[in-house]
């Protein structure tokens, strides 16, 4: 039985009753009043208003950031100058972890543990992009004694960042580093779900030195402030994280003005275990790569494709290590998964749960733990002999729920692996390294991780394929998003233009 520990609903000091947008240097409310209600997800009551941003609240947040980038210092700094703003952000990042974290877990519902994590991740990303933007430099090609080319890379403008609400911090500084460094403004909608540690950015911002107007906040719903963000004119970038429909929808409405889009969006990715794993690494890597921020990732391994030969075992083994995780307070340091995010997915992620019932066999869980009867909880829940046409097979459920599946040869695996319509990521165990690397590079998935679980050089690309995103982030591509690359020509010495409509050209073709 999956283990549990006391739910004692452990409620941070100084929380706000109420979270405001910050437009300009200010912290403000919606101009037509409106708020919404902001829930704890272990009681499930509301602890604070936020203001609901409207059409009238973004752009006055988007005049703002267009005038700090037109007028204001930031796209003008020099590349160290900015980098110091940076690394003072980084380092009140480091200096707040613990409290932070505590928002974060009492916001989301993820074990405080593992929101320490994201704060310390947070300040790398900046420290990361201070050091990246120093460094940059852009190529110059020259043609001895005719010409020279060189590229001028510059900051685009206002940068519209839409956050989701799974780890938000750290996933919000993933967009706000790289899109500040670069030298652009930026307008921040993070998800209605989470807006409490996003709230935290406006003070750390203004005491790194931040000028006014370069970073601005708006609180809403996605289809009112998100919706007026993504089809404002003057915002020539969005930088999404979210669910697939809804990074559709923002295509569609990106269209009108041909905005830069990157959009990392759903996954439902394959764990690969082969016979010759090591098996007691890949069980590892396995239940943390599905039950890590309670199966709230979007690159959880939630489709696991074990060989036939190695298969019972492998289920035995999983299922059991399943059951003893510890379900709980999210603020209790043994707690290695705590409780969903909101009610509405809560809902959903039990509805997958009783749906998987009649779609494979139940080995763990099933259900809330019997010791939580309050709060967003579900106990690590694993299917097993599940087929590939099966819902909890294909769809991206979003929680503490996996399927697995056998497989007989390479050739199914990899059709397994491929049966879905995203393409995030996948990871593979095998101690062939000739059938590692041809099956990493045949995998339809944008990042592959061989026997490895999830861990990232913050160097690399991260994107998804098909259903799974558009465009890659990362290191030099965040550069590269958040940066219009101009192409400056010169040439040395005599030009040499034909003389179109000139007398001697005229003469030269008659004779």
């Amino acid at each position: 039985m999956t283990s549990t520990v006391s739910e004692t609903h452990y409620v941070p000091k100084d929380l706000p009753t109420h979270i405001q947008h910050y437009i300009n240097g200010n912290f403000v409310d919606s101009l037509s009043g409106k708020t919404f209600d902001v829930l704890d997800p272990v009681s499930n009551k509301n602890y604070a208003t936020a203001a609901a941003g409207q059409k009238e609240d973004i752009d006055l947040a988007v005049s703002a950031a267009r005038d700090a980038f037109l007028n204001g210092p930031w796209p003008k700094m020099k590349p160290r100058e900015r980098a110091r703003v940076l690394n003072k952000i980084a380092d009140a990042v480091e200096a707040q972890e613990a409290r932070l974290a505590e928002l974060e877990t009492f916001d989301t519902g993820l074990p405080i543990t593992q929101a320490k994590g994201q704060a310390q991740r947070a300040a790398e990303n900046f420290r990361f992009f201070a050091d990246l933007i120093v460094a940059q430099f852009d190529d110059a090609m020259k043609v001895p004694g005719s010409q020279i080319n060189y590229v001028n890379r510059k900051p685009i403008g206002v940068a519209g960042l839409i956050t989701p609400w799974n780890t938000p911090f750290m996933l919000e500084s993933w967009k706000l580093a790289p899109a500040l460094a670069t030298g652009n403004t930026v307008v921040l909608k993070p998800a209605e779900f989470t807006p409490l540690s996003a709230s935290l950015w406006a003070q750390i911002f203004k005491d790194a030195g931040l000028p006014d107007g370069v970073f601005n906040l708006v609180n809403g719903l996605g289809e009112e402030a998100g919706d007026a963000l993504v089809k404002h004119p003057d915002v020539p970038l969005i930088s999404f994280t979210g669910e697939t429909t809804t990074g559709q929808t923002i295509f569609r409405n990106a269209a009108a003005n041909l905005k830069g889009l990157s959009m990392e969006l759903g996954g439902k990715s394959p764990c690969v275990v082969f016979a010759d794993a090591d098996l007691d690494a890949a069980i590892d890597s396995a239940l943390f790569g599905v039950f890590s921020l309670n199966g709230e990732r979007c690159t959880a391994g939630s489709r696991i494709l074990v060989e036939r030969a190695i298969y019972d075992e492998f289920c035995e083994r999983y299922a059991a290590r399943a059951k003893t995780i510890v379900v709980g307070d999210p603020h209790d340091p043994k707690t290695q998964v705590g409780a969903l995010v909101h009610p509405e997915h809560y809902e959903k992620v039990a509805s997958y749960v009783e749906l998987g019932k009649s779609e494979g066999r139940l080995l763990a869980g099933g259900g809330r733990p019997e010791n939580l009867p309050e709060g967003n909880y579900i106990a690590p829940t694993v299917f097993a002999d599940v087929a590939p046409e099966a819902r909890i097979f294909q769809e991206e459920i979003f929680g503490p729920v996996v399927a697995i599946t056998p497989f007989e040869n390479d050739d199914e695996a990899l059709a397994l692996a491929n049966n879905t319509k995203y393409g995030l990521a996948a990871y593979i165990w095998t101690q062939n390294l000739t059938r590692a690397h041809n099956f990493a590079q045949n995998v339809e998935a944008g990042m592959v991780w061989l026997n490895s679980h999830n861990v990232r050089d913050l160097r690399t690309p991260f994107g998804g394929v098909k259903a799974s995103g558009l465009g890659h982030e990362g290191g030099y591509r965040s550069i590269d998003f958040y940066t219009d690359q101009q192409a400056v020509h010169i040439t040395l010495g005599a030009v040499h233009t034909p003389k179109f409509g000139s007398v001697e050209d005229s003469a030269a073709n008659e004779g």
